[in-house]
Order: structure tokens, then C-alpha cells, then sequence
């Protein structure tokens, strides 16, 4: 197989897809993917997978914010609690936990009220 036949083989086009869609997306939609990416990893109960989409949950928690310090902190434990009880083999509730804050998050973004009117 050539060079440029790799380049247009069909996995190598739904690659180019997907990093299209990821540049195009909204912060609020990266932090949806990254749930579903988690959730789906746990579903199969791929450890490795979904402790990793988890630990990118973490990194994106912001504590130097004071509004939102609190929620990071919160959030920071969940997320651990999370990657503990995958480790344990506990996919049930890691899998209810992850489900409730996709659709929190998704909640959130598809509200009209801006979180910062909501802290007020």
C-alpha cells in the first residue's frame, strides 16, 4: 500500500472527522464528549479508558476562580470516587454518577440563565 493510499483509507477520513468535529466544538461540548467517552468506556468496562476520559475531567477543573473553587472541589471528589470505584470493579456506580452529571451538565448549557445570574 502506498503513502497516499493510508491517507485515504476510510479510518484515516473518520479520524479527520473526528478532529474536525473536536476543533469546532464548544467548550461545552468537548466536556460532553469527554462524559460520553467515559461512559462508554465504562459501560465496557475498560478501566484504563475511562479512569483516563476522568482524569481529563480533573484537569479541567478550575480551582483559581473563587466562584467556582467550591464546585471544582466538590466535583474533584466525585470524579475520584469515580476512578476508585472503577478500580474496584464497581462500574454501576461509576456509571450512575457519570450519567447524572453528563445530564446535569447538559441541563446547564441548554439553560437560558448565565451560571454567574445564578450564584447572585
Amino acid at each position: 500500500m502506498e503513502n497516499t493510499d493510508v491517507l485515504h483509507s476510510p479510518q484515516n477520513k473518520a479520524n479527520a472527522y473526528l478532529v474536525k468535529e473536536i476543533l469546532d466544538s464548544t467548550p461545552q461540548k468537548l466536556l460532553l464528549k469527554v462524559y460520553d467517552f467515559a461512559i462508554s468506556h465504562c459501560q465496557r468496562h475498560d478501566i484504563e479508558k475511562s479512569n483516563r476520559a476522568v482524569s481529563e475531567l480533573i484537569n479541567a477543573l478550575n480551582f483559581d476562580e473563587e466562584a467556582t473553587k467550591n464546585l471544582s472541589l466538590e466535583l474533584l471528589r466525585l470524579y475520584q470516587f469515580v476512578q476508585d470505584s472503577t478500580r474496584k470493579g464497581d462500574f454501576d456506580i461509576s456509571l450512575r454518577i457519570l450519567n447524572e452529571l453528563r445530564e446535569t451538565w447538559q441541563e446547564v448549557f441548554q439553560s437560558p440563565v448565565e451560571l454567574s445570574e445564578a450564584a447572585n
